[in-house]
């Protein structure tokens, strides 16, 4: 692939097929305050529902009721948010990923303004995960589903699945950054992607 034309790579489409531009020195804001807020909310109902409050308990169910609101909300503002908030702007697709692991294997990692293809994917996964999880934790409160084991495996199945998820999103984070020399975590909590 010639190296001038790259696919969108979570550019805007008017910049599609051009090189991406190193960050600038100052940085470059790239997470708005709801996307922000969205991810150390979602964080905190995660580490809450797994390792503070007592399964099946009411806080329980309403921090994963909480979660699952912040997920729904999350998906909204993917069609209606600003630029790097869009699913657009980094969605997977195939091409971007295969771009974006053959890049990795020829040590030539391409820099992202928002999510590279690989992180967007596991984002979305977790969110699809909370969302099955708070399916599965609402339909053992019914009564057509109480005491159901397949229904508590997989609802516990799901919770393992999303605790792997976000270890490998945290540890992404930080190898990345390092790789790309770039402050990933603080942008989470600044909004502004910067360069080290």
């Amino acid at each position: 692939m010639d190296e001038t034309k790259r696919p969108s790579l979570g550019v805007p489409a008017a910049e599609a097929g051009t090189p991406i531009p190193p960050i600038p020195e100052n940085g470059v804001y790239v997470w708005d305050l709801f996307v922000r807020v969205f991810h150390w909310s979602l964080v905190s109902c995660i580490a809450l529902n797994e390792f503070v409050l007592d399964a099946g308990g009411l806080a329980h169910r309403w921090a994963g009721y909480a979660a699952c609101a912040l997920v729904l909300a999350r998906i909204v503002w993917g069609f209606v948010g600003t630029s790097h908030a869009r699913f657009n702007d980094f969605f997977p697709t195939p091409s971007r990923l295969l771009f974006h692991i053959q890049s990795l294997l020829r040590g030539q990692p391409p820099h992202y303004v928002g999510h590279n293809p690989i992180g967007a994917l596991v984002m979305l996964a977790m969110m699809g995960i909370v969302l099955c999880m708070a399916v599965t934790g609402w339909m053992q409160g019914l009564d057509a589903f109480w005491g159901e084991e397949w229904l508590m495996e997989a609802h516990e199945t799901l919770a393992h699945l999303l605790l792997l998820c976000v270890g490998l999103h945290a540890t992404a984070a930080i190898v990345m950054g390092r790789i790309e020399r770039t402050a990933l975590i603080t942008a989470m909590v600044t909004g502004v992607k910067r360069r080290y």
